[in-house]
């Protein structure tokens, strides 16, 4: 599943069965910053999840996840979880809005998963809704529209 051109690469991650790496080759940009480590998988029920794992500059002063962190872990979500669900190739698809509704605070020594549903596909459209969680706790819930690729 990797696409170099595209600058990212997702390969089956050899410590988590049935995971994906999920990784930009170029370090300096957000999501590598951001995110040291992210796995991605295609759930049973038609789902995907990406999952984070906090370190001490995901958190605030409560030492819970920022939500700043949770919004980017979303954000990126849209994407890996489209991607895995077959939908969006890599490439210059975009966000157009992103709904969050803030229900917990998460815990900064748990991997956290956003579990990422397709409402519906349009020729350019891909509305999205799902969770974030961790452990089964529910950390938020969110919506969003991405903007397809365009063709070049």
């Amino acid at each position: 599943m990797s696409d170099k051109a595209a600058g990212f690469e997702s390969y089956p991650d050899p410590d988590n069965p049935g995971w994906f790496t999920w990784q930009l080759i170029d370090e300096t940009r957000f999501n590598t910053w951001m995110f040291r480590k992210l796995l991605v998988r295609r759930d049973a029920d038609g789902k995907a999840r990406l999952r984070m794992f906090p370190e001490h500059h995901h958190t605030n002063l409560q030492n819970v996840l920022h939500g700043g962190t949770v919004l980017s872990l979303i954000d990126v979500g849209l994407f890996a979880c489209s991607r895995m669900l077959g939908i969006v190739e890599a490439g210059t698809a975009v966000t157009l809005d992103l709904n969050t509704q803030f229900i917990a605070g998460g815990k900064a020594d748990w991997p956290c998963d956003a579990v990422t549903e397709v409402l519906k596909e349009t020729r350019r459209l891909v509305f999205l809704r799902g969770i974030v969680e961790q452990q089964g706790a529910l950390i938020a819930a969110f919506s969003g529209t991405i903007r397809k690729p365009t063709a070049r």
